[in-house]
This record gives C-alpha cells, structure tokens and sequence, in this order.
C-alpha cells in the first residue's frame, strides 16, 4: 500500500487507508482482521483503529472480538456527537437558570427605581466612570431611554471608523423613535469621508449636525436630565452629571455653540473650502497669539500635529514672521494693516486634517 495512503487523517478526515476499508466493510455483513489484511495490506489494522475511533466501526454482533462491521455514517455522527449534544443541552439549561435568577431581581430593581424617581434620583450627582466598556454601555442605556432629544458635542476632527460604526445602528434607532438628535463637530470632521457618509445617513432620518472651528467641550446630554462629558488626561473616561444646574449649564453651552455653528455639508465645494480655510487660519492665529503649542493647537482644531506645523509654518511664510508668536501678533485683529497681505488661501484650501 503507499505511503500516503496510510497517513494519520488531518483536520478531522480519514486516512485514505480508512476510507479503502470503509468501503470494504460496507460490502460485507462482517470481517476480520486478517481478512482485511489480506486484501487491503498491512496498513489495515491502522485503518481499523482510526474508523472505531469514528464510531464507522464496531464489533460485530455475535461474530466474536475479531469481527467487525459497518455502521452507517448518520449512526455514527449521532454517536460521536451526544457528548457534545449533551453538553450543549446542560449549558442551555445553566443559561436558563441564570437568567431566570437574575429575573427575579427585576421587580425589586424596578419599585427602587421608581421610588427614586419619585423621591429624586438618590443616585451620585457626580460619578466618574474610568472604564472604556463601561462608559460604553452606560450610552447605551441613556440612549435607549431618550425620549425627546440627545444633544451631542465632539471635538477632535473626523471621528474614528470604529466609533461611527458602532454608534450608527444606536443613533438610527433614536432618531426612529421620533427622539430630536443634534450634534456639533469641528470644520476639520468635514474632509473625513466615514464622518461625511455617517452624516449623511444620520440627517436624512431627521438628525441635524453642524460644525465649529474651536471652544467644543467632548460631552453628550440627554433629555436636558443627565450629562456625560470627557474626563481631561483620562482616555476612555466619563463624568456622569445628574445634578440639574450643571446640567443646565451644559446644555446653555451647547446652545451658545450651536447658534456659532454652521451646517454640515455631505460635499464640501471650493468656495466652502475656501471659507473654512480662511476660518481656520484666523483660529490658528488666534491660537499662535495665545503661546499654545504646535500639539496644542492642533488637539483643540481636530487635526493632526503634522497638519497643524505645516499650516503654521505657511502663515509665518506669508506674514514674514520669525517666529510663532510673532506671527499671531502681526495677524492679529489688533495688528498693524500688514495682516491684510497674507494670502486668503494661506491655510490651504482643503484645510482637511490628515
């Protein structure tokens, strides 16, 4: 017999031995051994073993501890795979268990809440939440329960595809349930294509989104009853706000940047890129005059650091400052007339974050 013939079975198939003795068996009542040996070669008690271990072979009833036969492939499947059956059944049944003790739990957590809804939250009015996933089902759960409007505020440029992914079935949802959604980006979101595409899908089911090019504060506001805002140096954390004042205050803030803001266009023409741009290189100045770091700036504009030096460096170039401070100065609104001469598309037309 070759070689490969009496190789061990890969990925859970048979020998190709076995399967020569499978078929072999399956034209006799019963055999033996030595009989298969006979006609197959010496690799047969190999192929003999690895079909009994495949359930394919079984002692021959009243034929002796020698003799063996065929059992049907379905016959065999049922038998090799009971153990497994069973222990599918059993963790079936452990699920049901445990989701029925943990039922009994919800009436008792129901009349709780209602009682404090009643008698005011009782729950911290300030809760700092350090875990990513954590934060992540607490917006799941503020967004299921909104009911007239989620007010949404996001720094930073483009959003991650991740995170649009993730929030696109959430938000068109809300929006299905007739729940108002507004949401403020900064000017750089606009040359994200996934943030453009999220946009699109999000306004045409009743969303409004806008744009501003700085002074965002990372936060979320549902219903004008609870608050969610990012947490400085804590990457992934949230402050949970329930006390109405700070709410309040919130929310006003939002309010004020959302009268500054201005639409969020699917496509971003010339003359809108135009306009951003001129937009954006006054708040670089601005900025610049401040004494804020190249990293600084570029955080608070939602682009990249390398984005940021490069407009940098072509509005000192223009304004033939020597440095970044001197450059904020002499294009500063309080400037002497020599601002006027930087050219409007100093910031570069496309202005997108990279």
């Amino acid at each position: 017999m070759p070689a490969d013939e009496a190789a061990p079975p890969s990925g859970g198939d048979l020998s190709r031995a076995a399967r020569r003795l499978y078929a072999y068996a399956v034209e006799r009542h019963s055999f033996a051994e030595a009989e298969a040996t006979g006609a197959l070669g010496a690799r047969a008690a190999a192929a003999i073993t690895e079909l009994a271990a495949a359930h394919l072979l079984q002692r021959a009833p009243g034929g002796g501890p020698d003799r063996w036969s065929a059992v049907a492939p379905r016959a065999a499947a049922a038998r090799a795979l009971a153990p497994l059956a069973l222990l599918v059944r059993e963790t079936h049944d452990e699920m049901d268990r445990l989701r029925g003790r943990l039922e009994t739990l919800v009436p008792a957590y129901e009349a709780g809440a209602a009682h404090l809804e009643r008698n005011g939250s009782g729950r911290a009015e300030l809760e700092l939440v350090t875990d990513l996933g954590a934060v992540r089902a607490l917006i799941a759960e503020l967004v299921a329960a909104c009911g007239k409007e989620l007010l949404t505020s996001q720094p930073g440029g483009g959003r991650p595809l991740e995170s649009l992914e993730e929030a696109i079935g959430r938000d068109e949802s809300l929006l299905a349930r007739g729940v108002r959604m507004r949401t403020i980006y900064q000017h750089t979101a606009r040359y994200s294509r996934p943030t453009a595409a999220y946009v699109e899908r999000v306004t045409a089911l009743g969303a409004q989104v806008r744009t501003l090019g700085d002074g965002l504060m990372r936060m979320l506001v549902f219903d004008a009853h609870t608050g969610l805002m990012s947490v400085p140096d804590r990457s992934g954390a949230a402050l949970v706000v329930r006390e109405p004042a700070v709410v309040h205050f919130m929310t006003s803030a939002f309010e004020r940047s959302w009268v500054e803001a201005e639409p969020f266009p699917t496509t971003v023409g010339p003359d809108a890129a135009r306009s951003l741009s001129d937009e954006l290189r006054q708040t670089i100045v601005r900025l610049l005059s401040e004494g804020l770091e190249d990293k600084v700036i570029a955080r608070r504009l939602g682009m990249s650091e390398r984005t940021c030096q490069r407009h940098i460096a072509e509005i000192m170039r223009a304004a033939g400052a020597k440095s970044r401070f001197q450059a904020g100065y002499l294009l500063s609104p309080a400037a002497p007339p020599r601002a006027s001469a930087v050219p409007r598309d100093a910031a570069g037309a496309g202005g997108g974050a990279s």
